[in-house]
């Protein structure tokens, strides 16, 4: 069921998005749930972690130094980068920025073993990037953003620990006490946390109908653009560094995956619903570019270093 939500996921969210263009009223009013939402997707990841991801920290530094250096030095400069570069305006760069600085998506680790790359090592990288973002999610937006809009960098610090980490701090303690009694019905959680991004999408979509139009071309540009560059410069970096190329797949994934709900959440919450526009695009063409390199990479029959 994992796979196969996360397969369809960019086909629901295209539904999603076009039920919230044609009838915005019916999702507007959801907007206070955008929240609620991502921390239900975050208490779902949790559900697919015990205390032995932790410790790969530990087991790989190289990898996880480099996975998580590219992840929060890369990521948001190419962010800014590209929004300055096609002369968005201040609240999608706001949007861009928050996208880049936030952690590895959820999604990334089923990609990653779609494309026969680690999965052990993108569920570490997962893991602790989410952990990080409690500092490095206000900071960089502060460091990018800040000179555009206000960034309140400590005020988001807070909300990135109530929305993400104690979520995902719960779902890691519920799978360590009742693992095995939820062993049945594991294979809900990810279609749950699939459901709920999708809705968080339509939400915004439907909050953001008025001016669609005027900044959907320019905006698709824009993210198309960083998730490419992502996926194209973790992989490249990675061989350069003499890693294989599982390692490379699965740092390239981990590096141009983001978990972009966090961005839609922060934005609807401290700037506007026109900053999260970025965040809900990016979660629909991260899964397409990312499912159809997996499908790809998937093909040479490989699973071991080369």
């Amino acid at each position: 069921m994992l796979s196969r939500a996360t397969t369809l996921f960019p086909a629901w969210t295209l539904l999603g998005a076009a039920a919230a263009y044609a009838w915005p009223a019916v999702f507007e009013a959801w907007k206070p749930a955008i929240v609620y939402l991502l921390g239900l997707v975050m208490f779902g990841m949790g559900m697919t972690l015990s205390p032995t991801h932790f410790a790969e920290t530990l087991r790989r530094p190289a990898h996880i130094t480099l996975g998580v250096g590219l992840q929060y030095l890369l990521m948001p400069l190419l962010a800014w980068l590209v929004g300055l570069g096609l002369d968005l305006s201040t609240p999608l760069l706001v949007g861009m920025v928050l996208v880049g600085a936030s952690p590895g998506g959820t999604a990334s680790n089923v990609i990653c073993y779609l494309a026969r790359g680690d999965v052990a090592l993108s569920i570490t990288l997962t893991t602790l990037s989410t952990l990080l973002a409690v500092i490095a999610t206000p900071l960089l937006s502060l460091l990018y953003a800040g000179h555009a809009v206000e960034v309140p960098a400590g005020r988001m610090l807070l909300d990135v620990l109530k929305i993400v980490i104690l979520p995902v701090a719960g779902g890691v303690a519920v799978n360590h006490l009742l693992g095995r009694r939820l062993r049945p019905i594991r294979g809900v959680f990810p279609l749950i946390s699939v459901i709920a991004i999708v809705f968080i999408i339509a939400i915004i979509v439907a909050l953001n109908r008025p001016r669609l139009a005027q900044v959907a071309a320019p905006l698709i540009a824009a993210v198309m653009l960083h998730n490419l560059l992502g996926l194209a410069l973790g992989y490249t970096l990675a061989r350069r560094l003499g890693m294989d190329r599982r390692i490379a797949r699965t740092l390239a994934i981990e590096v141009g995956m983001q978990n972009s709900g966090l961005a839609v959440a922060l934005a609807v919450k401290y700037f506007s619903a026109l900053s999260a526009l970025p965040g809900a695009l990016f979660s629909i063409w991260h899964n397409v570019s990312g499912s159809t390199l997996a499908a790809w990479w998937s093909r040479d029959g490989s699973r071991g270093p080369s």
